[in-house]
């Protein structure tokens, strides 16, 4: 972790421009050492042979998609998940040579040529798309066969073709010739719940949809269904393949998943003091005074905001850390800056660091506390970090 006693110079995952970590108001630190460990604690679950897939989509749900990317890949990833054609071609771009799931829909002719141009592999939701591609290479001369992926839906109600319609669904995208199936899949809507009841129908209708397609002849090379939640569940789901996203990033879908695997969070935010004043009882802070001053306060000014990615609705109803001690946050949250009150501690001075999210001795500050509050979830949180925060990789 770095200490504010440091003095060096680091890479901004976000920008790719180099920073001295010093001079910076706000950062997002992402611990590479510890999505390693994730990968490898989510593959002691997993059979030998069973592949893992990597979703970095949304910039690595905020963490950065490249050095995440490769640290997984050095882990135990086999290939990567993105959620559009844009996701993939940076990644490309960076050199990253495996397979890449597109897991998102595609239908422009301009898709198809970027995803033929960047060696990316498209879902195919439905007979209309699977043409289009089709369609597409044809017109483009494209002399050899695409990598496809199908999507059925077995109870998500979002992308995919009906599970009781995949073997016409999947005859059709059998029969064109630029198009080779990579895949059969679906997603599961209800992982992260104790019960059971969904996920366990989404289960059989997958069974069902696969024993169908078997029964007409079609080998598929990789079945895949599980999502973090699923593969934290039971092994059953893991098929050939399970796409793993939140828990990577050391987050648990699910409570009750909590005794599964032993998962680090990658990912903190830091912050600097930037000033510290003193108010008298009655004095109102920030925007509307929606705290006042019950009595005469030390108060600290830090540089972060909600346009860094701290939700406005947390004013009034969140802490921080510093040295390892708990502060509250008071008045409104601003575009930029956020006041606390620091009166329980003596010496807090300007440049201070302070944690927004992580922890810092025996004391945390999660994404799950911000979520539970504003009755959300962690994966939201997680993204919600604007890039004008550099991300700094530490091991």
């Amino acid at each position: 972790m770095l200490s504010h006693e440091q003095n060096k110079t680091v890479s901004s995952i976000a920008s790719g421009h180099t920073y001295d970590w010093v001079t910076q108001r706000a950062w997002v630190e992402i611990n590479l050492a510890a999505l390693a460990n994730n990968i490898v604690e989510i593959r002691k679950l997993l059979q030998p042979q069973t592949k893992f897939m990597a979703v970095v989509k949304a910039d690595a749900y905020g963490h950065g998609a490249v050095s995440v990317a490769r640290t997984a890949l050095k882990s135990g990833a086999n290939c990567l998940g993105v959620a559009t054609v844009p996701e993939g071609i940076q990644l490309r771009e960076a050199g990253i040579k495996v397979p890449i799931l597109i897991l998102g829909a595609t239908n422009t002719p301009e898709q198809v040529k970027a995803i033929v141009e960047n060696k990316l592999e498209p879902t195919i939701c439905s007979a209309k798309q699977a043409l289009i591609f089709s369609d597409v290479l044809e017109t483009i001369n494209f002399d050899s066969t695409l990598t496809v992926h199908l999507k059925l839906d077995t109870g998500m109600s979002r992308l995919g073709t009906n599970w009781q319609d995949c073997g016409e669904f999947v005859q059709l995208v059998a029969s064109l010739p630029h198009l080779n199936i990579g895949s059969v899949y679906s997603h599961l809507a209800t992982a992260d719940s104790p019960d059971k009841t969904v996920m366990d129908r989404q289960h059989r209708r997958f069974d069902s949809a696969i024993a169908t397609i078997k029964n007409i002849g079609i080998e598929i090379p990789c079945l895949h269904l599980a999502n973090s939640a699923g593969t934290l569940s039971h092994n059953s789901l893991h098929y050939d393949m399970v796409r793993v996203g939140l828990a990577i990033y050391g987050f648990y879908p699910s409570v009750h998943l909590q005794d599964t695997v032993d998962l680090q969070p990658v990912l903190q935010v830091k912050a600097r003091v930037t000033h510290v004043k003193t108010i008298e009882k009655g004095a109102g802070v920030s925007y509307g005074h929606k705290f006042i001053a019950s009595k005469k306060m030390r108060i600290a000014v830090v540089g972060i905001g909600y346009a860094d990615g701290i939700p406005r609705n947390l004013s009034n109803n969140m802490q921080v850390l510093i040295g390892g001690v708990k502060v509250p946050q008071i008045g409104a949250i601003t575009m930029d800056q956020i006041m606390l009150d620091v009166s329980s501690i003596s010496d807090v001075q300007e440049n201070e660091i302070v944690t927004i999210l992580g922890n810092e001795g025996n004391e945390k500050i999660t994404a799950e506390d911000w979520a539970h509050k504003l009755n959300t979830i962690s994966w939201e949180i997680l993204c919600s970090f604007k890039h004008r925060l550099p991300r700094i990789n530490i091991m």
